[in-house]
């Protein structure tokens, strides 16, 4: 009777053994399943269109966008400055010069002690431009380069030095004459007259300038 139990035990057991075993192999092949499955969804776009290829895309023209010429506004400026800075030599200042021995000029609406006090070193003379040798163009330039230093340092008092014309030909003063003639046209200028013996004397001016 104790056989028989036993017996019964063991196959039992054995049943038990193999529902375990089916059960396991059910649960790996719905893993692999589940598994297949996930992978098809996940290249289910790539399957369903196949094999795809980039498109040529063909090169396009760049045009280059036409740009306005620049303007020279400097080049504008350095000719407008020029125009005004430029001086003539058919000017003629006799008839605005003073009807001294020293041939002084005053700008209209300066008044006449303006001179007076230039004669008598009341402003102290700051710079000087010594034009010996130099032709006519050559001095017409540098005096006009001069004056503008001038306004730009402030500087108030100058003397010209133009030379007695001693030197050239028929000994005429020519610069002399047409340093007056240059500095009258200058509208910074306000008044000069002939410096004194210990200044140049008739070979040189003392030039007021605007502050």
């Amino acid at each position: 009777m104790s056989s028989l139990k036993n017996f019964a035990d063991l196959k039992s057991l054995g049943q038990q053994l193999k529902t375990q075993q089916e059960a396991r192999q059910r649960a790996e092949a719905e893993r692999l399943e589940q598994e297949k499955k996930a992978k098809a969804e996940a290249n289910i776009f790539r399957s369903s269109i196949g094999s795809v290829e980039p498109l040529k895309v063909a090169v396009k023209h760049q045009a280059t966008p036409v740009r306005p010429a620049p303007i020279p506004f400097q080049y504008i400026a350095d000719e407008k400055a020029a125009l005004q800075e430029s001086l003539s030599d058919e000017f003629d200042a006799d008839s605005l010069l003073e009807t001294d021995e020293n041939l002084s000029y005053t700008r209209p609406g300066v008044g006449v002690d303006v001179v007076r006090k230039l004669r008598k070193g009341h402003w102290v003379i700051q710079a000087q431009l010594d034009l010996h040798g130099l032709r006519r163009d050559q001095a017409r330039d540098s005096l006009g380069d001069f004056l503008r230093r001038c306004g730009r340092n402030g500087v108030r008092c100058v003397r010209i030095i133009h030379g007695k014309g001693l030197g050239s030909v028929n000994k005429e003063p020519v610069l002399k004459h047409k340093v007056r003639n240059w500095l009258i046209q200058k509208d910074e200028v306000l008044a000069f007259s002939q410096a004194t013996a210990a200044d140049g004397g008739s070979g040189a001016l003392i030039v007021l300038l605007k502050a």
